[in-house]
């Protein structure tokens, strides 16, 4: 049997990533987006190696937490931040 990796490709893994966006939406996250779900999974949990099987998939899933999210946005943030001049930051600390 040929190995299959399970990635935001598979419709399995789309319908577990809403359902675990609609909980991340309802309890903590109200403008979570699917494209900010999505970014996460692939460009910190899964940017080594995506899962193995579906049930493996599943699990890290439903294990993100709105911290998680919310420390992956900030290191985002702080990286872009870096490379930005401070007149983009004058309407935030006016000027």
């Amino acid at each position: 049997m040929p190995y299959k990796q399970f990635d935001i490709d598979d419709i399995s893994v789309q319908m577990v990533m809403v359902m675990k966006l609609n909980r991340l939406r309802r309890n903590d996250l109200p403008g979570l987006t699917y494209a900010q779900l999505e970014e996460y999974l692939m460009k910190k949990l899964w940017s080594e190696r995506a899962p193995s099987s579906l049930n493996d998939a599943t699990n890290q899933i439903f294990k993100i937490t709105a911290d998680d999210i919310v420390n992956y946005s900030s290191e985002v943030t702080v990286k872009e931040g870096i490379f930005s001049k401070i007149e983009d930051f004058k309407d935030i600390i006016g000027g």
